[in-house]
């Protein structure tokens, strides 16, 4: 029986660059870094290579989807995948799966693992994702940008670097409907502004008003693109001297406003700011009739920042008047629920509702207990992804634009760096076992010090325009940002 199972391994192994023959079989899958077991992925995607953690002399892994297949040599356990021969298995195995094996060399010969598994999704992603590279802590930020990835290789680009505008802070960068050619970001501290970027036309807008209580903060876009609704926040940051979540971020007002971009007019409803509540992280429904928002009883800051825990909720908004309703309903409701719901965000088809739960507070992409739910908007059930979540922060998500895929910000590595990992939502509303955008070094997240911020979906490339854009910064005072009577 030994024997036999050595010779259909062998034979398993025919047309290698070196054939092994097995001297024994383990039950146990390898050990491999990044963890790409069990995942599902696109069928373009950059390849998946990963370390094996087992290399002993040598390490030979054999990739397969049933009808092709190839191999790879890594002597030193990093395995990198020929580009080409990736493209084609993935191309052959879409709405399939790839089945890898793993074979190192010990003194004793060639040990096997047990084989494991990628799923190849029917669906398509979006060909990039969009994101900030920042210092971990957020104290440093004199060196930052907003870059784009195409997911079917690793070619990296500088969609703004704040190297242009004497490094100054460039945040919160969003999309309307994950269209590339219509984006915002906002300047703080030298040239001040927000960036709105339409196809050709470039806009900077100065928009703190005498009746809000800061600039314009957290955004989203109407589907329309008329409207993007905001918040407006007074923030504050400490440091625990002793405490997991080393940082604090949290907010002593808050508001949530609409602005008006054809009339750079800002509306509100006092069912969306107020001195009794803290409101905060707005985003449009996919047909623009609904606004959710996370809101909280105000309590006094940062004295009793532990106790502040904030609900999720909804209000309808008509576009046509930019009206707000007279009825909020509460979807999660954080006295009941006893937890607090960030960065609520809507599937492009409106069937769910990504958020982020943690004990307490709004700012959880420091928090360790933080983890992404999703609501389903039809049912109303909630689910709590355990195949999504990690022991560490699993915080901002975003969609991609046809509501199959979503990426989000984990510091599951090592608990300091955030780093984007991407799951699959199947046909019935599962959430897959998500996987960590790859890279061509196997050991490039171990020595990249930046932290991946904001991830974004975008359904194409973002045009470089970023001389024009600091041109913009430097030498225009902008256009005020009226609040309407």
């Amino acid at each position: 029986m030994y024997k036999s199972l050595c010779f259909v391994l062998s034979c398993l192994l025919i047309g290698c660059t070196e054939s092994v023959t097995v001297s024994k079989q383990l039950a146990d899958m390898p050990s491999i870094v990044p963890d790409y077991n069990g995942v599902t992925i696109p069928s373009k995607i950059a390849p998946l290579n990963f370390a094996v953690k087992e290399a002993g002399k040598g390490v030979q892994v054999r990739f397969s989807n049933g009808r092709d297949s190839f191999e790879v040599e890594a002597n030193d356990g990093s395995v990198i995948i020929p580009t080409g021969k990736w493209k084609q298995l993935l191309f052959s195995a879409k709405g399939k799966q790839i089945t890898v094996r793993v074979f190192v060399k010990q003194s004793e010969g060639w040990v096997a693992y047990a084989p494991f598994l990628m799923n190849v999704a029917s669906e398509p992603i979006d060909p990039y994702i969009v994101y900030r590279l920042i210092d971990p802590g957020y104290e440093l930020w004199n060196q930052m940008g907003i870059y784009q990835r195409e997911l079917a290789s690793y070619d990296q680009s500088a969609i703004y670097e704040n190297k242009m505008t004497e490094n100054n802070c460039v945040n919160c960068h969003s999309f309307c409907m994950q269209n590339p050619e219509k984006m915002l970001f906002h300047m703080r501290e030298t040239y001040p502004g927000t960036i709105l970027i339409d196809g050709e036309k470039i806009e900077k807008l100065n928009t703190k008003t005498p009746k809000t209580i800061s600039p314009l903060v957290y955004p989203s876009w109407h589907p329309s693109g008329r409207y993007i609704a905001f918040s407006v926040n007074k923030t504050l940051q400490s440091f625990h001297s002793n405490s997991k979540n080393r940082i604090e971020v949290f907010d002593s007002a808050s508001d949530v406003v609409v602005y008006d971009v054809e009339k750079h007019e800002i509306v509100t409803s006092s069912r969306l700011s107020g001195a009794d509540a803290f409101e905060t992280f707005p985003t449009f429904s996919p047909d623009g009739k609904s606004l959710y928002f996370c809101s909280a009883v105000a309590k006094p800051m940062p004295k009793s920042f532990e106790e502040v825990k904030y609900s999720l909720c909804r209000v309808d908004f008509n576009p046509d008047s930019r009206a707000f309703g007279q009825v909020v309903d509460t979807l999660y409701n954080a006295a009941d629920g006893g937890k607090s719901v960030s960065f609520p965000r809507v599937s492009p088809d409106g069937k769910y509702l990504l958020y982020t739960l943690a004990a307490f507070g709004n700012f959880s992409i420091w928090h360790a207990d933080a983890d992404l739910h999703m609501i389903n908007l039809q049912t109303g059930i909630h689910d709590s992804l355990t195949l999504v979540n990690s022991p560490e922060v699993d915080s901002y998500h975003s969609w991609s634009s046809n509501s199959r895929w979503f990426v989000f910000s984990s510091r599951r590595m090592d608990g300091l760096y955030t780093r984007p990992y991407i799951s699959y939502i199947d046909a019935n509303g599962k959430a897959c076992k998500p996987f960590l955008l790859p890279q061509k070094d196997t050991d490039f997240y171990l020595q990249f010090m930046k932290s991946y911020n904001i991830p974004e979906f975008v359904t194409g490339k973002v045009k470089k325009q970023s001389r024009a854009i600091a041109l913009k910064a430097k030498n225009e005072k902008g256009t005020d940002v009226k609040f309407a009577e």
